[in-house]
Parts: C-alpha cells; sequence; structure tokens
C-alpha cells in the first residue's frame, strides 16, 4: 500500500474524530482508563521496587546471614510449627564460624531482630520518652555487617562488650525524639530501667517507599549487656523459642558468597549433627536471596496489574469495535463511492482499520500523559518514589494499538467486503 494513501488515510481518520469528538472520547474512554492505570502503577510499583531494593543493599552484597528462620523459608511452605522447632541460634555458632570457615574475616552476633514492645523498650531522658522502639544488642561489627555508617560520635568496641558496659548507639528517630537541639553524645539516657550512655547515632535508615515505616525506631547496645538484662543465655539450644537472633558472617577480600555460604554450611551442619540426607534444620541468606525473592512478589504484582488493566483495555476495545461497525454503516454509500471510483477491498480494510489504530493510539497517548501526571502529582505530595522506564510508554502505545487492530478488524472487514451496487442504494 503506498506511503501518500496511507498518509490520505491517517487525514481521513483525524477529521471523523474531530467531526464526532463526543462518539470519539467515549470510544476511547476505556482505552483511557487501561493505559493509565498501566502507565500510572507502574511508575508508582518501580518506584516502591527500588526503594525496597535500597533497604535491601544495607544488608550488604557479601554478608552471609544464618538464622533459626526467615522470609526464605516461609516463601518455601515450611510451617511456622516446623521452623519454631528448630534449635536456637548461639553466641557459640557465631564463634565456631569465626574459627572454623577460613573465608570468614568478621562475626557478628545480633539479638532481639523480632523488635520491641511496652514499658521496657521505650527509650528516656528526662522528662521526655520515645514511642517503644526496637532495641537490638549486638557487636562492635554490626556496622561493617549492616552496611549503615555511624553520623555522630562511634560505635561500642570490643573491650566494651566484653565487659558487659552501659553504652547505647541511638537510631534516628530516638534522636529526634529526644534531643531535637542537644548532642546525644556523653548523655544518659535510660531504657526501660536501666541507665545507658550514649556513644554514638546511627545514619538514617533506607525507607521503603519513603514513607515512616519505623526503619529508624531502634537502639543498639552490646549484645552481652542485652543477654544479661534480659536473663538471655546466649548458648541456650533450647527448642520451641526463638529471641530474634541473627548471626551475620563478612567474608574475607577476594570470597565469594557461594564459597562464605558452603563454609558456614559445613560448620553448622556438623555442629547440628545432620546427617547427609537431612535438610538444613537453621537459614542462610544473603542480600540476593532477599532481592530474588522481593523480584518474585514484584513481578506477581505488576503481572496482577497488567491483567487488571487489561479488563479495562478490553471493554475500551469492545465500545472501539461497536462504534467502528456504526461508522461502517453510516458510511456505506461514502464506501460504495469509493468502489465504484476503483477503490480495491484492501484499500477500504486498510482505511477502516487504520482508523480504528489510530482512535486508539490517541486514547494510548491519552492514558501515558494521564498516568505519567497521576504518578508525579503523587510523588511532588507525598514524596512516593516513582519510576517512569520508556518500556511503560512502550507497552502503552502497543497495547492501545494492538487493541485498535484486534477489535477494529471485523468492521474493517465488513467494510471491505460490500457490494458497492447495494452500497450505493443503500438510503
Amino acid at each position: 500500500m503506498r506511503w501518500t494513501l496511507i498518509g490520505e488515510i491517517l487525514v481521513m481518520s483525524w477529521d471523523t474524530i474531530r467531526g464526532n469528538k463526543l462518539r470519539s472520547f467515549l470510544t476511547v474512554l476505556g482505552i483511557v482508563i487501561g493505559i493509565t492505570s498501566i502507565v500510572g502503577m507502574t511508575a508508582m510499583i518501580r518506584g516502591f521496587d527500588q526503594s525496597i531494593k535500597d533497604v535491601f543493599k544495607t544488608l550488604g552484597p557479601n554478608t552471609v546471614y544464618l538464622s533459626k528462620m526467615s522470609a526464605v523459608s516461609f516463601s518455601a511452605g515450611k510451617s511456622f510449627q516446623e521452623l519454631i522447632m528448630r534449635p536456637n541460634i548461639t553466641q557459640s555458632d557465631a564463634e565456631a564460624i569465626g574459627r572454623n570457615a577460613p573465608s570468614i574475616e568478621f562475626v557478628d552476633l545480633t539479638i532481639g531482630m523480632g523488635g520491641g514492645g511496652g514499658r521496657a523498650d521505650r527509650v528516656y531522658y528526662g522528662n521526655q520518652h520515645t514511642k517503644p522502639v526496637q532495641v537490638m544488642g549486638t557487636t562492635e561489627m554490626w556496622p561493617f555487617a549492616t552496611q549503615l555508617a555511624v553520623a555522630t560520635g562511634r560505635f561500642f568496641t570490643q573491650s566494651e562488650v566484653q565487659r558487659h558496659n552501659r553504652v547505647v548507639v541511638l537510631g534516628q528517630s530516638p534522636v529526634d525524639v529526644l534531643f531535637p537541639n542537644v548532642d546525644p553524645l556523653g548523655k544518659t539516657v535510660r531504657i526501660g530501667f536501666e541507665a545507658f550512655t550514649v556513644v554514638g547515632v546511627m545514619g538514617k535508615r533506607p525507607s521503603p517507599g519513603g514513607f515512616n515505616t519505623g526503619a529508624d525506631d531502634f537502639v543498639v547496645v552490646p549484645v552481652t549487656t542485652y543477654a544479661k538484662d534480659r536473663g538471655i543465655r546466649l548458648n541456650d539450644l533450647g527448642r520451641g523459642s526463638s529471641r530474634g537472633t541473627m548471626v551475620a558472617a563478612i567474608p574475607r577480600d577476594g570470597v565469594t558468597v557461594q564459597q562464605a555460604m558452603a563454609e558456614v554450611e559445613t560448620v553448622m551442619r556438623v555442629r547440628h549433627g545432620l546427617k547427609a540426607d537431612q535438610p538444613n534444620d537453621f537459614d542462610l541468606v544473603t542480600q540476593d536471596a532477599f532481592l530474588a525473592l522481593w523480584e518474585q512478589i514484584s513481578q506477581a504484582t505488576l503481572l496482577a496489574l497488567v491483567v487488571l488493566s487489561s479488563i479495562a483495555l478490553m471493554v475500551g476495545g469492545i465500545g472501539v469495535m461497536s462504534i467502528m461497525t456504526i461508522s461502517v454503516t453510516e458510511r456505506t454509500r461514502e464506501i460504495g463511492v469509493r468502489k465504484a471510483l476503483g477503490a480495491r477491498r484492501s484499500e477500504v480494510l486498510w482505511q477502516f482499520l487504520l482508523e480504528a489504530v489510530f482512535l486508539t493510539s490517541v486514547g494510548g497517548l491519552v492514558g501515558i500523559l494521564c498516568g505519567a501526571g497521576i504518578g508525579w502529582a503523587i510523588h511532588l505530595l507525598s514524596g512516593f518514589p516513582i519510576s517512569m522506564p520508556w518500556w511503560s510508554f512502550a507497552i502503552g502505545i502497543g497495547f492501545s494499538a494492538g487493541v485498535g487492530v484486534v477489535f477494529g478488524m471485523i468492521p474493517a472487514i465488513r467494510a471491505s467486503r460490500m457490494d458497492p451496487i447495494e452500497a450505493l442504494r443503500y438510503e
């Protein structure tokens, strides 16, 4: 088909849209809604996805985490009853990994990962106090394991851990509440009824979606002090309870994550007396494992969005087919005249098919603008992160044009098959 004919058809399509503005608007309304949903929600989902990945990056790219249970086990279909009966992770486990895993340079033991609640988890300074915050007991290696920097002051030392010193490093939220205009270093705060000296303040943690999800609602104390205050035995191997204990193993430079994980797994299987055919009764996870798990969730969410948006596109497509069928009926004499003057069936078919595609593509462009506008408006009003990859616009245009092809084909075929004599006699 000649390019000049395509240009003429596009001009005729535009004239048809201008001549029937209301009908054209109603025809593409479903397309606009569907494409707006795809572009707007994709922008927000991708932005939220990136913020979640930023959170996982604080875990450290090469750090191997050992825990009694984790989200990886739950995603694999294991029941809570099965996981809770696993042996606890202990201080001896951390020490054994440090001794027997040659690829591991540092080992950190953290207790209290499950969060806090109640009076014992409030932080007091003078007449001020925080809401219940997460109180964690850890070693001097915690900043290396979490990739979090100390914003002010310092982290506690190995000797302070060994001596059960009452020192604390605050997260940003307790500092904002208790010391809005005061330097917190050297001040004495209470965690429950126990007094601690502030030696440092941690940097701000990334937060999913930029929302206040409590990522900075925490304080960190030496693990030995934490265990003493709460009556915890760091080498309690008992089953049926969990204290949110986690061991972080940081590999030496040049060691792969796979090698480090294999060594940690070997040490733990020997300590737990597991046979070759028995599965692990502990979890080993890395940043990559968390990212892979989240990738599955985000992809499923995006797929669900596309499916739901496709419903609106299908409704819009049915509207396109109905309006194009009416248009063919109204323009029967025009079709007859064109055929009488020598227009071929293929040219008539392409005229109405391209008209449908042009109509839905205009709806797709409007939908892209609306979706992008909604995404930016939400970002400016709430700070919610957005991401608008080029492929989301390409998908929008492709879907809208595809709807025009699929649902415009039947009316176009009907128009091309009209008998010119019968069409000229049509009233």
